[in-house]
């Protein structure tokens, strides 16, 4: 029996894969391409780097450039600084907004809608807005350049509260009341029921959470003076002068900085996607 040939129909339908197929993996190597450039950049010499017409692949790979990058600097404190507070603002807020979120889902008081849409306002509060009057409060207690500067105000989070308060929402009642039968408190129920079952959301948060506090470098430039206490993002401010930008020692401490970033995310890019789908189901 002859092999059937394909119609037009299926031709088409392949033809739009195809077309759809190279879009999405022009895309992907178009956002990448600027992080191929930044892991490339590292590798060459600095002369190397305004060639023009521009090239690619440098001619010598000079690995010494991460050796010089840490050598011009005390980076490890950098790093250092940086993982402190980006770990403890990440769990404070998991802590923080999981219970604001819960009180928002779940429990019923007097004036909760109101308060939740005020709650959610601040969110339209541009942050330079506040920088100012928080900067004020924390030298009138003291706090500038210390870990407390930078951990203690971005503990809380209205971004964190209603992505966890959607996702509280589609979660069953019934776990609850029938925990509640055996005797179980409401603590026990977040803690034990709500949380385990949240584990998408929460992983989404922190990783948001974790990136913005650890590629911050506004707020850590304003409330911190000391070296010992600067953050990585300072710390590569110091390659650029007034005359001269050392890019290809940048490029090499820029490439070392994206690295905690991408470790959090291979580790919990299962439960972000799955909480990015699922946040926002319920009203």
């Amino acid at each position: 029996m002859p092999p059937m040939k394909p119609t037009a129909r299926t031709i088409l339908h392949i033809n739009k894969r195809t077309l759809f197929y190279l879009f999405i993996y022009g895309a992907a190597l178009a956002t990448l391409a600027p992080f191929i450039w930044m892991v490339l950049t590292s590798l060459k010499d600095l002369n190397e780097i305004f060639v023009y017409p521009p090239r690619w692949l440098p001619k010598t790979f000079h690995f010494e450039n991460y050796a010089r990058a840490f050598q011009a600097a005390p980076f490890g404190r950098y790093y250092l600084n940086s993982l402190v507070v980006a770990v403890a603002v990440t769990i404070g807020q998991l802590i923080t907004c999981s219970m604001a979120a819960f009180a928002f889902a779940r429990l019923r008081f007097r004036g909760r809608d109101a308060l939740f849409l005020l709650f959610l306002g601040t969110m339209m509060i541009p942050g330079q807005v506040t920088m100012i009057p928080t900067f004020m409060v924390l030298h009138w207690i003291g706090w500038i350049d210390s870990y407390k500067a930078l951990i203690v105000p971005g503990l809380a989070s209205a971004f964190g509260t209603f992505l966890l308060r959607q996702f509280f929402m589609t979660i069953p009642r019934e776990l609850e009341e029938a925990a509640y039968i055996d005797g179980c408190s409401k603590w026990r129920a977040l803690w034990h029921i709500i949380l385990p079952l949240s584990r998408p959301a929460l992983a989404t948060l922190a990783i948001f959470t974790f990136m913005g506090v650890f590629n911050d470098f506004m707020w850590a430039l304003i409330v911190l003076s000391s070296e010992e206490m600067r953050t990585v993002q300072l710390g590569l401010a110091i390659f650029r002068d007034r005359y001269l930008t050392e890019w290809d020692l940048m490029m090499a401490g820029s490439v070392t900085a994206t690295l905690p970033i991408l470790v959090v995310f291979f580790f919990a890019q299962k439960y972000f996607i799955k909480g990015i789908t699922l946040s926002g189901l319920k009203e």
